[in-house]
């Protein structure tokens, strides 16, 4: 009895461990169309094929259309957030082109942990 519970809290750790992993802060601010970050500030289509890394990217096809959220500023501005139809997460800005502007001002606000967990059709998935 005592081994199998020793064996649960060793998963369990390694669990916990992992999900610090997947919930790791990409960068500390983001730039967004609006303090809340809801409002989308581009349309822009895909250039290449990407397959993110982990849930927390957005996979796509070549041609395919995403709305623009928020783009990571200062530590990492390579990615920005945005969805294809029901899907949303991170993904290169280098693997886009701008089809269409609908905000130029920016607003600069800080990330937050939730920002950084996977999230799976309506809820949110830790690992």
């Amino acid at each position: 009895m005592s081994r199998i519970l020793d064996q649960r809290i060793l998963l369990l750790v390694i669990s916990f461990l992992r999900s610090l992993q997947t919930t790791k802060v990409l960068s500390e601010w983001k730039k967004c169309g609006d303090q809340e970050c809801e409002t989308a500030m581009s349309r822009v289509q895909a250039t290449t094929d990407y397959l993110g890394p982990d849930c927390r990217y957005l996979n796509f096809k070549t041609g395919e259309e995403i709305m623009v959220y928020s783009k990571l500023s200062r530590k990492n501005e390579n990615l920005w957030t945005g969805s294809k139809g029901k899907d949303f997460g991170y993904f290169p800005k280098d693997a886009v082109k701008v089809e269409e502007v609908f905000i130029t001002e920016e607003v600069e606000v800080l990330t937050k942990e939730t920002d950084f967990l996977c999230l799976h059709g309506d809820k949110y998935t830790f690992e």
